[in-house]
């Protein structure tokens, strides 16, 4: 009798327990894109270019990891710049991300408006967090839309590699 009850806790432990590391460690995680900036795009002037964004789901081919998590906001937003590698992100005046789902809609998720002349390679944005987004990370072709101000002129194209984090709470079935 008692190593039933053993067995039995150790099935249910094992169907259930599955579902919750799951939303455990999914509790924050990033979708990542590379956004290119090109040499020809114009200074003092609104420009926008959108990049398929990737997460670790998706590279490790679990499509159903987002049926564990639920009540997605943002987290934090930054922008990497990646090549050349030594380039000053001070080269932008403000920044704005979006994020689109698979349908077209979209919602501004981080933004940046005074981006200092020195600020270096690393560029934090300032998330909105106020609103969550389940409906545009539970989709299957998330895209991350950049609208910019150039401050200077470009010798070369910039690629900047951007990460959204999103936190969630589990969902427990």
């Amino acid at each position: 009798m008692k190593k039933i009850l053993i067995i039995l806790v150790c099935i249910i432990a094992v169907t259930t327990g599955c579902g919750t590391v799951q939303s455990l460690i999914k509790s924050t995680f990033p979708y990542t894109a590379t956004i290119i900036i090109p040499a020809s795009s114009r200074t003092n002037a609104t420009i926008s270019t959108t990049s398929t964004a990737s997460s670790f789901d998706q590279i490790f081919g679990n499509q159903n990891g987002t049926t564990y998590i639920k009540e997605v906001r943002v987290a934090s937003a930054r922008l990497d710049a990646s090549n050349p590698n030594n380039q000053n992100l001070g080269i932008i005046k403000s920044v704005k991300l979006y994020i689109i789902n698979g349908s077209g809609a979209e919602v501004m998720v981080a933004s940046r408006n005074d981006v200092a002349q020195n600020i270096g390679s690393n560029l934090v944005l300032d998330v909105d967090n106020s609103r969550f987004v389940d409906d545009y990370v539970k989709g299957n072709n998330l895209r991350i839309r950049m609208e910019y101000v150039l401050r200077n002129g470009l010798t070369s194209d910039v690629s900047v590699r951007t990460a959204i984090n999103f936190s969630s709470t589990p969902n427990i079935k």
